[in-house]
Parts: C-alpha cells; sequence; structure tokens
C-alpha cells in the first residue's frame, strides 16, 4: 500500500476572502516520502502556487520539495523550438505557458548553437534566461545519450543528432551556465538511446552539474533500441539503477501510451521511486498529446493515480507542441479550473 504523505499546512486568506489552499506552504517532515531534501527539515511553497518571482529564487532542493508539495499537480509542456511556432511570432513555449504549464521543457535544443523561432534576438548564452523572462516558467531541456550507428538512420529528419543535444557533461555545464533547471536525459525517435546509456551518461552529468540542476531520465517509448519496449522501456532495476546513479526525478511512459504500461504497473514503479524519496514524472510521448480530448483526460487520471509528480505531455500533437485544447484538458484534469486559470492569469511581473 502507497504510504501516506503527511503535510504540515498552513492556509492563507484568498483575495475574495474565502479561506482555501491558495498560498499553502508544505513541510516535508523528515522520514516521510517524497522527501527531495534529504531528510532536512525545510519550509517551501507549492510550486503550484509559486509566483514566477519565487519560484526562480528557489534553488534545486527546494524546487524539488515544492514539486512534491503540489501532490500531482504539476504540469511540464514540451515544446520545439527550431520548427516554425503554431503562432507564427510567439515562441510555442510562450504559447504553452499561456495554456498553464508550470514546466516547460525544450525538446531539440542545442546548447551549442540554441534555435527557438520567433525569440527576440539575444545572445546564445541568454536564450534560455530569454524563454524564463518571456514566460515565467522553469525551463528544462532534454540531452540524449545517442548510440552513433543507430543514430544515423535519422540523417536528414527532424530528430537528426546534433552535437549540442549529446547528454555529455560538458553539454550539462553549458546548459547550467544558461540558467536551465532541469536536464532530462532521454531518447528522440529512432536515436537509439539505451538504459544502460542514460545510466552511464547520467553518473557524469550527475558529478558535473547535480548539485545545482535537477535531473531526470528515462524514456517515453523505445528510442530505436530493440529489447527496450513496453514494459522494458523502464523496469524497477532501472529505476533504481538511475536513482543509484544521481536521478531526482525517473521518467516514464504515462499509462496507455505504450504497449503493456498500465495504471497499475506504472502505480508500482512510482512507489519503488517514492521509497527512495524522489519524484516521478510520467509522460506522453507516443503523438498522443494530438488525440481527443477525452483520450488526454483519461490518461491524466491514470497518471495521477499511479502517483505521478509530475505530469509530462509531448510535443508533437502538431510538430512543435501538443494541441493547445489538449493541454488545457490535462491540466484541468489534474488541478481544476481554478488552479489551471490561476496559472494562466498570473502575471510573469509577480
Amino acid at each position: 500500500r502507497t504510504p501516506r504523505m503527511d503535510l504540515t499546512i498552513t492556509t492563507s486568506v484568498s483575495p475574495l476572502g474565502q479561506q482555501g489552499d491558495a498560498g499553502q506552504r508544505a513541510v516535508l517532515p523528515q522520514g516521510h516520502w517524497p522527501d527531495p531534501g534529504g531528510g532536512r527539515r525545510m519550509s517551501v511553497k507549492r510550486l503550484l502556487d509559486c509566483t514566477p518571482g519565487e519560484a526562480s529564487r528557489y534553488g534545486k532542493t527546494e524546487l524539488l520539495q515544492a514539486i512534491a508539495g503540489s501532490e500531482g499537480r504539476i504540469l511540464a509542456c514540451e515544446t520545439i523550438g527550431i520548427t516554425p511556432p503554431l503562432l507564427v511570432d510567439v515562441t510555442n513555449a510562450e504559447y504553452a505557458a499561456s495554456l498553464s504549464a508550470d514546466i516547460v521543457l525544450l525538446n531539440m535544443f542545442d546548447v551549442r548553437q540554441p534555435v527557438i523561432q520567433a525569440l527576440p534576438k539575444v545572445p546564445a548564452m541568454e536564450t534560455v534566461r530569454e524563454i524564463k523572462r518571456l514566460t515565467g516558467r522553469l525551463v528544462g531541456i532534454n540531452l540524449e545519450p545517442t548510440n552513433d550507428e543507430l543514430a544515423k538512420d535519422n540523417a536528414g529528419t527532424l530528430w537528426e543528432m546534433k552535437e549540442g543535444r549529446l547528454a555529455t557533461p560538458e553539454n550539462a555545464k553549458i546548459a547550467a551556465d544558461m540558467g536551465v533547471d532541469l536536464i532530462v536525459l532521454t531518447g528522440n525517435p529512432g536515436n537509439g538511446v539505451s538504459n544502460e546509456d542514460i545510466e552511464k551518461a547520467l553518473r557524469e552529468i550527475s558529478a558535473a552539474v547535480g548539485d545545482h540542476v535537477m535531473l531526470a531520465a528515462g524514456k517515453m517509448h523505445a528510442s530505436g533500441v530493440a529489447g527496450e519496449g513496453g514494459e522494458h522501456i523502464m523496469t524497477e532495476q532501472d529505476a533504481q539503477a538511475f536513482l543509484d546513479a544521481g536521478a531526482d526525478i525517473i521518467l516514464l511512459p504515462a499509462p496507455g501510451t505504450v504497449p503493456g504500461i498500465t495504471m497499475e504497473y506504472a502505480h508500482r514503479l512510482i512507489e519503488a521511486v517514492h521509497a527512495r524519496g524522489k519524484l516521478a514524472m510520467t509522460a506522453i510521448g507516443t503523438s498522443q498529446e494530438g488525440a481527443d480530448v477525452a483520450t488526454i483526460r483519461q490518461i491524466a487520471l491514470m497518471c495521477k493515480m499511479a502517483g505521478a509528480d509530475i505530469h509530462h505531455i509531448g510535443d508533437t500533437g502538431v510538430p512543435g507542441m501538443a494541441l493547445p485544447q489538449n493541454i488545457l484538458a490535462y491540466s484541468i484534469a489534474i488541478r481544476g479550473e481554478r488552479h489551471t486559470y490561476h496559472r494562466m492569469a498570473q502575471s510573469i511581473n509577480r
């Protein structure tokens, strides 16, 4: 049975004069999970309620605790910056943020030659900070420990690998210097990313930037590796190995997105992750971010019942991001209209 996470909560009075859960602060006591603070008693505001200014002042440990304290109501939207933006002169990152994303995850982001279509012209090293300035959101990127032989089949396609997207300590350091909050070690379709390669790269990247950047590891699909499909995409042994290698967050396919990944399977895996005091992120990486709204709501609730701390929605509903209505539907399914519209309405200047 899943252990109960006790939270010490202080409620505040909302501007409407009604006492609710807005503005709550979560104290995660020693010995309880998820416990990203490593047993240290620390009070932080839930990320669910943080203003952009408050979140920007949190370090890695505070951010992990703020996510844990939000109890499965954090939405991460993956976007691609090298494709034409859906709104032409507005970045997909801004569009996703406007639809209530708490975390913007940049896929296909080359730290050595960064390109975000429709972003105002800034020096390359200021690209991430400019996205954060415009959106007021936490920003993460994907890095990939690819197999060169397998990845060569992607030559000339959207997914073709670039040096600045490889999961190396050097690229991780550049990303950290750019202001990235989260690095996700994963694999795009056909790039030949194995769990063994993720574990190896994770150890090196954790040693390089793990003290100040949140690290997530896992796959949303097989990524072109034979034998790592279905339930073998992520096993409990894989998760334990990633945690030992320095992962703060384990990424796994959302129930209903990959054959064999059921809500029960995801729950068992997440239970093992939580037992280690770490967080779990379920992911839609199978283009079902372009499915109908009813499907999205069903996946969202299965992920919440499985125990997800972060809900990821992918970037190819149409090339570049999820369908806008699906981002909104997912958010409302996991946290209701009040929190969704609050995130959408809150000024980035707060």
